[in-house]
C-alpha cells in the first residue's frame, strides 16, 4: 500500500510541474507575441508619421511657385457685392522648416472701386491639407481635396466667411511683388469718381473693410 501511495504521489508531483510548466511557457508565449505586436503597432504608427511628414514636404515643395486663375473670390463693402476677375497666389517656401513658407495672394477685380487686393500670407501643409492665413484681411483658409503637380493645382478652398468653392489654378512666372500696394491697393488713399470720401473707408476700421469670401457670380 505505501509503495501505490508513493507511486500515485510521485505522478501527482509530475503532472503538477508539468502542468505549472506548461503556464508558465504559456505566458513567456504570449508575453513573447504581445511584445511582437506592440512593437509592430509602435512601427506602423511611426512608419505613418515619417509617410505624412514627407508627403507635406513634398508637397510643398511642389507647392512653391506663382500660380494663377479663379478662386472664385468676392468682396462685400457698402452693400454691394463685387466679384474677382483672376487671383495669383505665390507660395514662397521657408527653407529652414519642411512644408511652411510665407507668400502673396492677389484678387484682381473690373468692377469695384479698388483695381486688386493684395495680402501677404502665411501657409503651411498639415496632414496633406494647405492652411493659410491673409494678414491684411486676418482670414484663415483651409485648402483640401486637391490635386496638384508641376502645371497645375485644384481644389476645393473654404475660408472665414462664403462657402466651399473648387478652384483651378495654373503655375506661371513671377510677377514683381514690390509694384504692390498692400490691401486694397490706392482705395483707401485716392477718391474714385464714384465713391465720395465720405463713403470710403480709411482702413482703420475692421468693420469699414470689404469682406473676401468665395461665392460664385449668379446669372444675370
Amino acid at each position: 500500500m505505501l509503495a501505490q501511495a508513493d507511486t500515485m504521489n510521485y505522478i501527482c508531483n509530475r503532472i503538477f510541474k508539468t502542468a505549472k510548466q506548461n503556464i508558465n511557457n504559456l505566458k513567456r508565449y504570449i508575453m513573447k507575441k504581445f511584445t511582437s505586436i506592440l512593437a509592430m503597432i509602435m512601427m506602423a504608427a511611426m512608419s505613418l508619421t515619417f509617410v505624412s511628414c514627407d508627403d507635406d514636404e513634398y508637397i510643398a515643395d511642389t507647392l512653391w511657385g506663382v500660380w494663377e486663375g479663379d478662386m472664385y473670390v468676392t468682396s462685400e463693402w457698402n452693400g454691394h457685392t463685387y466679384y474677382s476677375s483672376y487671383s495669383i497666389l505665390a507660395f514662397d517656401k521657408d527653407p529652414y522648416e519642411y512644408a511652411s513658407g510665407t507668400g502673396y495672394w492677389i484678387d484682381y477685380y473690373s468692377d469695384a472701386p479698388w483695381d486688386y487686393f493684395a495680402s501677404h500670407i502665411e501657409w503651411r501643409v498639415n496632414n496633406r491639407n494647405i492652411e493659410i492665413y491673409s494678414r491684411e484681411d486676418d482670414t484663415y483658409f483651409t485648402i483640401y481635396d486637391y490635386s496638384l503637380s508641376e502645371s497645375w493645382f485644384s481644389g476645393t478652398i473654404i475660408g472665414e466667411y462664403g462657402d466651399p468653392m473648387q478652384f483651378r489654378l495654373r503655375k506661371t512666372s513671377s510677377p514683381n511683388w514690390g509694384d504692390f500696394e498692400w490691401g486694397w491697393d490706392s482705395w483707401y488713399g485716392y477718391s474714385y469718381p464714384d465713391y465720395s470720401p465720405s463713403t470710403r473707408a480709411d482702413g482703420s476700421n475692421n468693420a469699414d473693410r470689404p469682406v473676401r469670401k468665395f461665392m460664385k457670380k449668379t446669372a444675370e
